[in-house]
C-alpha cells in the first residue's frame, strides 16, 4: 500500500516514534500535523486512508503492528469502550507490546474516573509497562487543520512532559494535574461551550423577532464582552440559519454528563447544568442530534 512496514524499529527508534488510532474528522487531521512537525507517524484503522500514507503516514493492518513500532500511541477513537476494542485480543495494542514500554494518550471526550480505573488495569496488566496521559483537545476540526488545538493534559509529570512534547505539533499543550485532569478540564470546557451555544442561540431568535440586522448585531456584539471564539465560528451558521454538520450536538450530551458526574463527586450543586442537559437532551430528542451546535437557534425557534 506504500510506506509499506520493512522491519520492526530498533528500541530506540520506536520510543521516539508516534502512532495514531482514530482517524476521523479530528484524527487524520492531526495525524498531518504530526507528519510536518515530528516526523514519522504510524497509522491504522478499520479502513485504508491512502491520503494520509501519500503524505508520508506508514499504514499498519491492526492495533498490534502499531504498538509494535511505537512507543507513544495516540487514540482520538470516540470513547474508553472503543479504544478498549483496541487494545485487547490477539490483534489489539496489547499484543503488540512485547516486553517493551508503552505511553497511552487517550484524546476522547471521556470519563476521568474510568480513565483512571483503564490506567490502574493496563498497569496491573503489564507491569507497569503501559502509562496513559489523558489528552482531550478543543478547536474542533479547524484547529486540527491549523495546528491549534488547545489540548488539556493530565497524568505524571514526566510522562504529561513526553506527551506535550509528542503533541505540540497539533496545538498547545498544557499540563493540568494528575491523570483525569485532562477530562475534568474538557469537561469545564463543554460545559461553558454549551451555555454559550444556547445563548447565542436564543439571542438570535430575540433579535430576528425584533427585526434586527443580525449580521451587524453580531459584528457589533462580537466585539464587546459577547464576543468569543465560539460566536465567530458559528456566527454565520446562527445569521444564515445553517446548521449543517460541524460540531455535532448529540456529542454533547455525553460531555455535559461527564460535567454532571464531576458536579456530583465534588459535592457541587450546579445552576446551568441541569437545564443544559434537559435542552440537548430535547434537541436530539427533536430529531436534531446530527446537526451542528447552532441547531440552538432553530430549537428555540420552534419551542
Amino acid at each position: 500500500m506504500g510506506n509499506e512496514i520493512s522491519d520492526t524499529l530498533d528500541a530506540t527508534a520506536r520510543a521516539d516514534a508516534i502512532g495514531v488510532i482514530g482517524l476521523g474528522a479530528m484524527g487524520a487531521p492531526m495525524v498531518l500535523r504530526l507528519l510536518k512537525g515530528h516526523g514519522p507517524v504510524f497509522i491504522t484503522g478499520r479502513s485504508a486512508r491512502p491520503a494520509l500514507v501519500d503524505a508520508g503516514a506508514v499504514w499498519t493492518e491492526t492495533p498490534r503492528e502499531l504498538a509494535a513500532q511505537a512507543g507513544a500511541v495516540l487514540s482520538m477513537l470516540p470513547d474508553l469502550a472503543e479504544l478498549e476494542q483496541a487494545l485487547n485480543g490477539p490483534d489489539g495494542l496489547l499484543g503488540g507490546l512485547g516486553d517493551s514500554e508503552l505511553l497511552l494518550l487517550i484524546g476522547s471526550t471521556s470519563s476521568a474516573p474510568e480513565v483512571r480505573a483503564l490506567a490502574g488495569r493496563l498497569a496491573a496488566q503489564t507491569q507497569g509497562r503501559v502509562r496513559v496521559v489523558d489528552c482531550p483537545v478543543s478547536g474542533g476540526v479547524d484547529g486540527a487543520e491549523a495546528g491549534s488545538l488547545s489540548i488539556m493534559l493530565g497524568g505524571g509529570a514526566e510522562d504529561a512532559a513526553r506527551a506535550a512534547t509528542l503533541l505540540a505539533p497539533c496545538g498547545r499543550p498544557v499540563h493540568l494535574g494528575p491523570l483525569g485532569a485532562g477530562e475534568v478540564a474538557k469537561a469545564c470546557n463543554q460545559l461553558v461551550v454549551a451555555a454559550t451555544i444556547t445563548a447565542l442561540g436564543e439571542a438570535t431568535v430575540l433579535a430576528d423577532r425584533s427585526g434586527l440586522d443580525l449580521d451587524a448585531l453580531w459584528a457589533l456584539l462580537g466585539g464587546g464582552y459577547a464576543g468569543s471564539n465560539l460566536l465567530e465560528s458559528r456566527q454565520d451558521k446562527l445569521v444564515r440559519g445553517d446548521d449543517s454538520p460541524s460540531g455535532i450536538a448529540r456529542y454533547m450530551i455525553k460531555d455535559l454528563g461527564f460535567a454532571a458526574d464531576i458536579a456530583e463527586a465534588t459535592g457541587t450543586s450546579p445552576a446551568l447544568l441541569p437545564a443544559l442537559r434537559d435542552f440537548f437532551d430535547e434537541i436530539d430528542e427533536r430529531g436534531y442530534g446530527e446537526r451542528d451546535i447552532s441547531v440552538t437557534r432553530r430549537v428555540v425557534a420552534e419551542r
